[in-house]
């Protein structure tokens, strides 16, 4: 589980990142493009990103590779003009593009570059620390990852442009985006079950654990509920015990929950007492979340709402 696994990772999530860029892109930006064409008369010219090429004879990954060294090469991080001229949609889809192509969910060292290159100025920073935030840390995005965030926080905290009071939102954020990273082992927690038995996370033994957060007055829980229940390598998994999942509730109020039962197949509990969100070991800020782990508890999916993303990297470990 290292190299050839985040290569195989990346190619896997490659087309789907192309897909939800486009859908990103338009649901973010549709209902703001009427209102900027109507001022377009009165502005400066605008800032158009200039895109490299990549040299003719690379093929495949050394494409991706190449691409994310040099996708910013045309553009003047010292100019911060740019940012006044640039218009905010076109470079958010042109940031969205490079993660999309260049970068993938996971590998976080050409955003730490990115953002090295844009501390060149507190204007600078701010307005890709901006973009950052909206592509990695919006519950709605979906190329939210904390494995890219991450970079844009220390980078923040890094900077002499922030006294110790503006810092303190950053810091809170790395410190939940630095629990249960991949390929790390997740946080143990402690679940009740309906009938008041108490276990943990790290008694339950299987090759694969899907942790299942979830509310049973959430919309999307129930659709991703269906969607498991409707996946037939996940329940072909499930039958032969190779995979287990932990359905967890994590509020207070568990008459909801009670009312709600989940596949008798599944490992349903709550969090009593609510000492995940109290010890800030798992990010309750959007739920449902879904998270992949092996079976020594390393993160294999972190936080996601994609049931095919988990069918994909299952089925690449079971090959």
């Amino acid at each position: 589980m290292g190299d050839n696994f985040l290569v195989t990772l990346f190619c896997i999530d490659t087309e789907f990142m192309r897909i939800v860029t486009i859908v990103f892109a338009l649901l973010l930006f549709v209902g703001c493009g009427g209102q900027q064409k109507s001022k377009e008369a009165n502005q400066p010219q605008k800032y158009r990103f200039s895109r490299v090429l990549p040299p003719a004879h690379l093929v495949g990954e050394e494409v991706a590779a190449w691409m994310a060294d040099h996708y910013w090469d045309r553009f003047d991080f010292a100019d911060t003009l740019i940012i006044e001229r640039a218009d905010s949609a076109e470079m958010m889809r042109v940031y969205a593009e490079y993660v999309a192509t260049c970068v993938g969910p996971y590998n976080g060292e050409p955003i730490k570059k990115l953002m090295q290159k844009a501390s060149v100025s507190r204007k600078m920073l701010d307005y890709f620390a901006s973009m950052s935030e909206r592509l990695f840390h919006d519950p709605n995005s979906p190329l939210r990852s904390d494995e890219l965030y991450i970079p844009v926080l220390e980078a923040q905290l890094a900077s002499p442009y922030y006294d110790e009071y503006e810092k303190m939102v950053p810091e809170y954020d790395l410190s939940l985006a630095s629990q249960n990273r991949i390929f790390q082992k997740a946080n143990d927690f402690r679940y009740t079950t309906a009938s008041g038995r108490t276990a943990n996370l790290y008694s339950v033994k299987a090759d694969f654990i899907l942790i299942y957060i979830n509310n049973p007055g959430c919309p999307m829980c129930r659709d991703i509920q269906a969607q498991l229940e409707a996946t037939p390598l996940i329940s072909e998994l499930l039958a032969a015990g190779v995979l287990k999942i932990v359905a967890l509730y994590p509020d207070e109020d568990i008459t909801l929950w009670r009312q709600h039962p989940l596949p008798k197949e599944w490992i349903s509990g709550y969090d009593r007492g609510c000492q995940i969100e109290k010890n800030r070991t798992y990010d309750l800020r959007a739920i449902p979340a879904l998270y992949l782990l092996d079976k020594d508890k390393k993160v294999l999916v972190k936080d996601s709402t994609s049931v095919p993303q988990l069918v994909q990297v299952l089925a690449q470990f079971l090959q």
